[in-house]
């Protein structure tokens, strides 16, 4: 007797979980690996909020359920971040709602929006999570190719009008995972216009929307006029303050898509801790300085190991934003290989860019969540690779 549903059956291994249980092999064998797979931020969560968990936790009404859309607290800051960062007017009521991180959210959205062989456009290469949950959904996904010449911008021109037509979602994700790439303005000027033209709801992950080098300030798709027509933007605390085992996100924008939304997950689970939610409101009101900290840090990062790989005949294009390097493989070798050949041999654990979707074929990723002494030692361990070629 079988008791496991079929779209769980057939849903594709996750090729990260691969990666991790050959580390956990690798580890019992006396291996040192340095696991540059996932982009899980090492640097600590800012002081300030988790002084703010510690007294929200002393209040014994805050154990009690949340509000199903988020307590008061954390959507009105988000509300307010949107109003400071993008000059975007939110009501907190209606047009925020809490998540339990963005993957959540992700997940069920797409459940509260499409229908069973509704069309999804999905970026590649793209963060794996929308595509199986396109899967979970019972839905298609249907590929909106990444332009590598042109700095990944979605190629809506691929699309052909048939698709356009018979999908319900887009999404897209930028400052974007895997490839780093950022976007300007237009970029969302063209997928608004696109999206509305053929009646399409673009959900757009700004899930590194604060994790940007320089003077580069990501924009938000909400920023175009009308926007909330047909738009959410899904946002996440983990990267910017490293509060990735926190769980605590927002979706916004469009009101009937947050309602619905909210009405699904209200049937689903009850929110987050409140504890945790006003702890991630007072970092969403706060001067953002623990954030450009920690931006610093990364950039170092991404400098010190991006002329590493420069010198060692490497491709890669300095990022604008996110925890990555996008990397080029060398010839003759498929990105899953070259990535399993660096963890066998170094003990360095990459993404190879197939993980993303085929268009990730020929890249690597590289996250750079390890401090600057296990960088050095990752760069001399790849250095020793070199010398093998």
């Amino acid at each position: 007797m079988v008791f496991i549903s079929e779209k769980v059956q057939n849903l594709p291994p996750y090729l990260f979980s691969q990666f991790q249980q050959r580390k956990k092999q690798l580890e019992n064998n006396g291996v040192d690996v340095i696991d540059l797979g996932i982009g899980s931020p090492d640097l600590p969560t800012p002081a300030f909020i988790c002084e703010e968990l510690q007294e929200q936790v002393k209040c014994p009404e805050n154990h009690r359920y949340s509000p199903y859309s988020g307590c008061d607290e954390f959507k009105q800051a988000v509300a307010s971040y949107y109003d400071r960062r993008y000059a975007v007017t939110l009501d907190p009521n209606t047009e925020v709602l809490a998540l339990i991180g963005s993957k959540e959210g992700i997940a069920n959205l797409i459940q509260a929006v499409i229908n069973p062989m509704d069309k999804v456009l999905v970026p590649d290469p793209g963060y794996p999570a929308y595509r199986k949950g396109v899967h979970l959904a019972g839905g298609v996904s249907v590929t909106l190719p990444l332009d590598a010449k042109k700095g990944y911008a979605p190629m809506f021109q691929h699309i052909s009008k048939d698709d356009a037509e018979e999908a319900k979602m887009m999404f897209l994700n930028y400052p974007n995972n895997p490839t780093a790439a950022h976007a300007e303005w237009r970029t969302f000027l063209e997928a608004v216009s696109f999206c509305r033209k053929y009646n399409i709801l673009l959900a757009h992950d700004a899930a590194y929307d604060l994790v940007t080098f320089g003077k580069y300030r990501a924009p938000s798709a909400l920023q175009v006029p009308g926007a909330k027509d047909n738009v959410v933007e899904l946002g996440s605390l983990s990267k910017s303050f490293n509060m990735t085992g926190w769980r605590i996100g927002y979706v916004v924008g469009n009101k009937e898509v947050i309602h619905a939304l909210a009405t699904l997950k209200g049937n689903i689970d009850t929110c987050q801790f409140m504890p945790i939610q006003k702890a991630a409101a007072k970092a969403l009101t706060s001067d953002l300085t623990a954030v450009e900290k920690n931006n610093l840090v990364y950039e170092q990062r991404i400098e010190k190991l991006y002329l590493a790989l420069t010198e060692l005949g490497f491709h890669a294009e300095k990022p604008r934003g996110t925890l990555y390097l996008w990397v080029g493989v060398p010839k003759g070798e498929s990105s899953l290989s070259f990535a399993n050949r660096v963890l066998e041999e170094t003990g360095i654990i990459v993404t190879p860019g197939t993980a993303f979707g085929d268009n990730g074929e020929g890249f690597i990723r590289i996250s750079l969540s390890v401090h600057a002494e296990r960088l050095d030692e990752v760069i001399r361990r790849l250095k020793d690779l070199n010398r093998k070629r």
